[in-house]
C-alpha cells in the first residue's frame, strides 16, 4: 500500500489552504502516510497585473501543475475546479470534486463602510467604481447596473482587500467560497443571489487531480469524493464544454441537487452585458451530462451563437 504523497499546489493563500485541507483529509483517512505540499507557479501568477482576459483565462493557473503531474514530480494537483479547463490531457483525471463550499458571488465594501446596510448591487450609490477581473461579472454588473464603473482588479485575496480599502474602489467582487476558507466571513457585505450574479462553472468546488493510472494514489483520492457535487459540477462543465465558448465570452452556470434532481442554469452575455440570455431546466441528478448539453443547445437555440463568436476584431 502505498504511504507517501507529493500535493502540488499554487503558493497563494487560498490554494495553501486548500492543499492543506486535502492533506488533512488523507491523513485522517491514512494515519501512516506521509503527505508533503510542494509549491508551483503557474503562468496565472507569475503576470499578475496582466488582466486575465489577455492572458487566456483557460488553464492560466493549473497548466503547470498538470505538466507537474505528468512528469511525475507530483502525485495530486488541487485546484479550484472554476479554473481547470473542462477538457483534461487524455492521461489525467480528476478524482476526486469535495463538498462545495457557498457558491455564491461576494458583494464587499470598504472596512470602513463594512456596517452599511447592503443586501444587493442595487443598494450600491450610482457611478459606484467596482472591482473584478472576471468578464463573466462584468457582463452580469453591466446588464443589471449600467451606471457602475467596472475596474480590473488582479491579485490574491489579500491584496484585493487591501487595495478595496485603500479607496481604489468602492467597492469589488470576490467569490464567497475563497473569503470564508481564509476567515474573512465578516468581510462580506451581501452574498449575492444567482439571480443577480450566476456563479462561475465549478466555482466553490475543489477538483482534485491525479495520474488515472495511479491506482495507489486513486484508491486514496477517491475517498474524498462528495456525488452531490459532482453531479452538479458535472453539469456545469458539461454545459461550458458543449458552448465552447472561449475566455473572451462571459458564460455562467449554477446546479443544485436536491434528492434525485438536478436544477440547472446558465448564461450566456456579451461582454458589454448588452445581451443576455439566461435558461434553466430540471434533470435527474443522475443524468448530469445530460442536462449541461440539454441546456446548451437551449442556449444555441436563442440565440447564444452571436455571442460566443466573441466580440467582432
Amino acid at each position: 500500500m502505498r504511504d507517501h504523497f507529493i500535493i502540488g499546489s499554487r503558493g497563494s493563500k487560498l490554494a495553501l489552504w486548500q492543499a492543506e485541507w486535502v492533506k488533512s483529509q488523507m491523513e485522517s483517512l491514512r494515519p501512516e502516510a506521509r503527505v508533503e505540499i510542494e509549491i508551483i507557479k503557474t503562468s496565472g501568477d507569475v503576470m499578475r497585473d496582466v488582466p486575465l482576459a489577455v492572458i487566456g483565462g483557460q488553464g492560466v493557473f493549473t497548466k503547470e501543475l498538470e505538466e507537474a503531474l505528468l512528469a511525475r514530480r507530483i502525485d495530486i494537483a488541487v485546484h479550484s475546479l472554476k479554473d481547470l479547463p473542462t477538457t483534461l490531457p487524455a492521461a489525467l483525471a480528476i478524482t476526486a470534486i469535495t463538498e462545495r463550499e457557498d457558491a455564491r458571488d461576494a458583494l464587499v465594501l470598504p472596512i470602513a463602510n463594512n456596517e452599511q446596510k447592503t443586501t444587493s448591487l442595487k443598494d450600491l450609490p450610482p457611478g459606484s467604481t467596482i472591482g473584478t477581473s472576471s468578464l463573466r461579472r462584468q457582463a452580469q454588473l453591466k446588464h443589471l447596473r449600467p451606471d457602475l464603473v467596472i475596474k480590473d482588479l488582479r491579485g490574491n485575496v489579500d491584496t484585493r482587500l487591501r487595495k478595496l480599502d485603500e479607496g481604489q474602489y468602492d467597492a469589488i467582487i470576490l467569490a464567497s467560497a475563497g473569503l470564508r476558507r481564509l476567515g474573512f466571513d465578516g468581510r462580506i457585505s451581501a452574498a449575492l443571489s444567482t439571480a443577480e450574479s450566476l456563479p462561475a462553472v465549478g466555482q466553490g468546488a475543489l477538483g482534485i487531480e491525479t495520474r488515472a493510472d495511479d491506482e495507489g494514489t486513486n484508491e486514496l483520492i477517491a475517498l474524498l469524493e462528495h456525488a452531490p457535487t459532482r453531479a452538479a459540477c458535472t453539469a456545469e462543465r458539461t454545459l461550458l464544454r458543449s458552448l465552447g465558448g472561449g475566455c473572451q465570452v462571459p458564460i455562467a452556470a449554477h446546479a443544485i441537487v436536491k434528492g434525485d434532481q438536478l436544477h440547472l442554469e446558465g448564461l450566456v452575455a456579451d461582454v458589454n452585458g448588452e445581451r443576455l440570455l439566461r435558461d434553466s431546466l430540471v434533470d435527474s441528478a443522475a443524468h448530469a451530462a445530460r442536462a449541461g448539453e440539454t441546456l446548451a443547445a437551449r442556449l444555441r437555440a436563442r440565440g447564444a451563437e452571436q455571442l460566443l463568436a466573441g466580440p467582432a476584431v
